[in-house]
């Protein structure tokens, strides 16, 4: 693939993850609780890359062609962000000392963090609409391989955006217990708003 179309694509992936939502929200939470930002990251990642998989094996013409299939995706996800959203709004995390997120584990925060992304139909929509636009069916390379190279360049970019805001979280909030509460509940109502504006946009 041409170099021009790999940086075409990255300024546009870029776009996407610098934009806060659901992703945001989790990355932030997590850093909040101590050390779990890489697992929460990792399982964000993974959602994604599912959602590239889809997309690549051409199932996600498939499922975009069937309404019903992308309801209930709707839903499940919408269903999922709004649990974790009223969570962080009535129980925010606040950063303790020696509390460095005692009795949880970094497999929950990962299965989570692929929740959170793996069950959000808009990543999927997009990955639909967007990555077929940077493939070219002229080249050496089969569209599915484009598709996953294209997938990898966003992944790199996530985890680069994803794990600062979740360390710059960490760091600046760790001993401004008030603050981190404060940004607790923003981040549930971030979760809150986004399925919201997902099932209104279903119901549209």
């Amino acid at each position: 693939m041409a170099i021009s179309v790999l940086t075409a694509f990255w300024a546009v992936s870029l776009l996407f993850v610098i934009t806060p939502g659901a992703d945001w929200a989790y990355a932030i939470s997590a850093g909040m609780r101590g050390r779990w930002v890489m697992p929460a990251v990792a399982g964000m990642l993974s959602g994604h890359f599912l959602a590239t998989l889809v997309v690549a094996a051409g199932v996600g013409s498939l499922l975009a062609g069937h309404p019903l299939a992308l309801t209930l995706l709707t839903l499940a996800g919408c269903t999922y962000l709004l649990w974790l959203g009223g969570n962080l709004l009535l129980s925010p995390g606040v950063p303790e000392a020696g509390q460095d997120g005692v009795g949880e584990s970094g497999s929950r925060w990962a299965f989570k963090g692929f929740c959170v992304s793996g069950l959000n139909p808009k990543v999927f929509l997009l990955f639909l609409a967007l990555l077929p636009q940077f493939t070219d069916p002229q080249s050496s390379w089969p569209v599915p391989v484009q598709i996953l190279l294209l997938g990898l360049v966003h992944l790199c970019s996530s985890l680069v955006i994803y794990s600062l805001v979740g360390y710059g979280a960490k760091a600046i909030l760790s001993t401004r217990p008030g603050a981190a509460k404060m940004v607790g509940r923003v981040s549930g109502v971030a979760m809150i708003a986004v399925a919201l504006g997902l099932i209104a946009g279903q119901l549209g």
